[in-house]
Parts: structure tokens; sequence; C-alpha cells
């Protein structure tokens, strides 16, 4: 993967097209968010407020940049995915809200409609992109059914070639913004209910009869850029803005949901990147008993950390380039999209954590980046499959393909399997023993954490063939390792607890003071 470099002065944003080259449109983009965020606006002070100026998101849009995401037959600069994760990882540097709105619209929503789209509304939708500056996201979480999508309630009925679609949605980023929507729902069939298979259909929001109603806006902990909230979903739609799977609906929301997650990468690229940067610069200039913090060894410690997870992110933002395009079915691969997802937002997180260490009490503060980087950072862990859930998964996608294999030993699975097998080799005396084919849902948990940094380790070790800085490349190898360790630790730690019976009166611990 070669760099992207552009030469002169930055273009305005108003001299730059889907035919100008990818470096200079990027150097236009990265000008435009230094004028609007740094020059017109505070941007610490515009992310403690919900929402943005309409002007600032003008701004940010001025250069059309989803063009990126379109092909170039709908007059986008062709949806190169290399370009697109270069383009996440400018937005998130300066927000991570931003590059959210950035990475729903790509991988939510432009994507899916360019690879199941009806050549009809896929034209006139992505060409809308281009032309006039849309915005896209996706409704599948509903009130009561959560992580449980395959139960979705919302349903929908074809009649006259129309198809009414009726249910309620909630906790889909930019609510009330989006010009389109990607809804779910379920064929209601008289007499025979909901079908078990999920269907997708394209909602203009300002097209007549297509309007989605925002019954309520939440007020989301972090994200504060972002528009969350509950939305009516009562609309009629033309038949040809139902996407078209290539097998099963549900295998195209897999193959959806995995391609996103497997963009995770490119939204924390800048972020971690930019905590670095911050951490590294406080802890330059900060003195305590007469010297920098970066001459402690703590300090030291929690840097490389960062730093190691600015080079694990790299890895993955390779293999996202390399293996998540639209040409690939990734409804087969939940093991691998889901180690990546779940690794970077627990990275994420952990690097927000020790840069509020790093920076103490100023840092506690919604108008500084420390602050905001922890309760931006934290719902990536949660949204698109909560962490824990997906840990499950990978452990149990594991143990299916070890018992089809007819392998009980961890390393000689792992040493054969090829998003490990490298790692493996480095790992080999802690992953040899045998796996229990029944565990409990907790040492799901535990395995499936300990596999999703072995899936890094892998990443890393690429990373380093490819000519990657050898120093970072041993660093974050030795930080895996450390990490691994730890958890397989916990993993082979038997003894467990249980919640003891709720109805039980907890003793107070006034009964036991003084003789």
């Amino acid at each position: 993967m070669q760099p992207f470099a552009a030469q002169g002065p930055p273009l305005k944003p108003e001299q730059v097209d889907s035919s100008t080259p990818f470096p200079v449109f990027l150097q236009a983009f990265k000008y435009s968010l230094e004028n609007v965020f740094h020059i017109r606006e505070d941007l610490d002070q515009l992310s403690a407020s919900r929402g943005l100026p309409p002007y600032v998101l003008r701004e940010v849009m001025a250069c059309s940049p989803f063009a990126t995401f379109v092909p170039a037959r709908y007059g986008g600069r062709g949806g190169a995915i290399e370009e697109g994760v270069a383009l996440v990882e400018t937005a998130s540097y300066e927000s991570l809200a931003l590059a959210l709105v950035f990475g729903i619209n790509w991988a939510l929503f432009i994507q899916p409609v360019a690879k199941y789209g009806q050549a009809e509304a896929r034209q006139a939708v992505l060409t809308d992109f281009v032309d006039n500056r849309k915005m896209g996201g996706l409704m599948i979480t509903e009130p009561d059914y959560g992580s449980d999508a395959l139960h979705m309630q919302t349903s929908w009925t074809e009649q006259d070639g129309r198809c009414h679609l009726l249910g309620t949605k909630h906790w889909a980023g930019l609510t009330g913004w989006a010009d389109y929507w990607l809804l779910t729902a379920r064929q209601l069939t008289p007499g025979k209910g909901l079908a078990r298979d999920i269907d997708f259909f394209i909602c203009d929001a300002n097209a007549p009869g297509q309007r989605v109603v925002v019954e309520e806006t939440f007020k989301n902990l972090g994200l504060y850029m972002i528009p969350y909230g509950r939305n009516l979903i009562d609309v009629t739609l033309p038949a040809t803005c139902r996407l078209v799977p290539h097998s099963t609906g549900i295998k195209m929301m897999l193959d959806l949901l995995h391609r996103s997650r497997m963009h995770f990468p490119a939204m924390a690229m800048g972020f971690l990147r930019r905590v670095l940067d911050e951490a590294t610069s406080h802890c330059r200039d900060r003195l305590v008993g007469g010297r920098n913090l970066l001459s402690y060894d703590q300090v030291q410690a929690r840097l490389a950390r960062i730093q190691s997870a600015v080079t694990i992110c790299s890895a993955m933002c390779i293999n996202t380039c390399e293996r998540a395009g639209t040409e690939h079915n990734l409804a087969a691969h939940g093991l691998e999209a889901n180690a990546i997802k779940t690794c970077i937002t627990d990275l994420m997180q952990d690097a927000a954590q020790s840069l509020l260490q790093l920076v103490g009490a100023k840092g506690y503060r919604l108008d500084h980046f420390a602050g905001r980087a922890i309760v931006d950072s934290r719902p990536f862990q949660i949204f698109e499959g909560s962490n824990d859930i997906l840990y499950v998964q990978i452990a149990e996608s594991l143990l299916k393909q070890m018992k089809v294999a007819r392998e009980r030993n961890l390393f000689r699975y792992l040493a054969g399997f090829k998003l490990t097998r490298r790692a493996s080799d480095r790992l080999r005396k802690l992953l040899d023993f045998e796996l229990n084919e029944n565990l409990a849902q907790r040492k799901l948990t535990e395995l499936g954490e300990a596999v999703s940094r072995i899936v890094a380790m892998e990443l890393v070790i690429n990373l380093g063939e490819r000519g990657f800085d050898r120093q970072l490349v041993d660093n974050s190898l030795a930080n895996l390792e450390q990490e691994i360790t730890m958890l397989l630790a916990h993993y082979a730690f038997e003894i467990g607890s249980a919640l003891v019976e709720s109805e039980r009166h907890h003793p107070s611990w006034r009964d036991f003071c003084g003789e």
C-alpha cells in the first residue's frame, strides 16, 4: 500500500470533484476540516454540544466526501476501499463522532445499496449522494429486540407493486438527519405470520408516503454530534426499493454487518493516532517531581500500549483494504469480522482510559479531548454487536470448526488455521491444551477474547513482513503476548462465582461492627 501524498497548497472544497486525484482531494478535505473546526469554530466546544450547526455540516460536506464511497458509474470517485479507509481515518483524527457519520453512510448504506440494490433505485440514490450530498443510515434495532435482530417485529406487506412497512426502530445513528434509510423488516403473510427471513428496503425520507417519524430524540451519553432516537415506521415504498439478496436476506444481513465490523479499524485509526499524539505531547511537557512524565516507567508502559494499539490498527486497516470490498461475500466470515471489531474497540477504550489517566483532572471535562475520548469510544464496544456477545460467537465458531476437524488441541488447530497460523507458533506453550466442548458462557467469552488477540497478532506479523517498522512491530507483539497470557490465565481459572439469590436479605455491615 502506497501512502497518499499531495504536492502544493491544498485546493478549496469547491475546486475539487470526483475526477480530482485522491491525494489532492484528501488534502482539500483536511483543509476544510481544519478551517471549520479550528479557525471558524472550536472543535472542543462543538463536541460538548449536541448536534452540529448547519453551516458546519455544510462545510464538512462541501467537497462531497461521500463520493469517495460511490462507484464511478454513479458519478462517484470509484468506491476504492483503500481511499475510503484513508478518508475515514482523516475524519476520525479530528472527531470520532464525525468518523462514525462517515462509517454509517459508507458501510451501512452506500455499500449495501451498491451491491444489492435494484438498478433503478441504485442509480437514483447513489447519484443523489454525489450530486446533492445526501446522507443515509440503517435501521435494524427495535426497542424489544436489540441484539436479537432475527426476531424483529417490523413487518412488510406488498400490494400492487408497493410495499408497506410498519414498526418501530431505535438507536439508529443520524435519526432525523438522514435523507435515506435502509429499513429492515419481515414479510407478513395472512395465516402464516412473520417470515423467518429478513428484507431490506431503501426509504427516501423526503418522498411522499416515506416519512420516518421521530417519536423521541435520545440524550446519548457520548457522540454528541450524532442524533439518536426512536422512530415510527409507517411507510409505503415502490417494490423496486427492496434490496435483492444473492441467496437469503439473513445472509445478506450477515455480509453487510461483517463488512461493517471489518471497517471499524478505519474509524479507529485516526482516533488512536490522535490519542497517542495527545498523550505523548502531554507527557513530554508535563513536569512532576522535577522531571517530565515521559521519564516515568509506568507512563512509558501506558504510552507503549497506546502505540501498540496504533500498530495493531494499522495492520487491521491493510486487512480491511484487501478483504472487505463488496466483491467479497463475508456472510461466512463471522469469526474474522467479530475478532477485528471486538479487539479494536477494546483497544480504543483502553487507549482513551490511559490518556485520561495520564492527563489527570483537567482531562475529566466534556470539552477536553481526553474526557470525550472515553465517552465517545465506549459505545463502539456495544453497537453492531455487543463485544460480550461477539466473543461468545467467536468461541462457538472456533469450537464448531474444531469439532468438524476432530481436533481438541487448541494449538494444533490454530497452527493450521489461516487466521492464526504464525501467531500460534509464537504462543505454542500457552496454547498447547485441549478444549472442553461444553464451556460455560463466561468461559466462551474469555476464550473468544483470547482468540481475537491471536488473530490481531497474526495481522501484526503480516504487517512486519511488509517492511513496517520492526521495533514497533516487536513492541506490539510483546504487548499482545502479555495480554493473551493474562486472558488465558483467566480462562484456566476454574473457580467461578455465582449470584446469590436476590430474594435473600443482604446483611448490613453495621451489624458486624464492634466486638
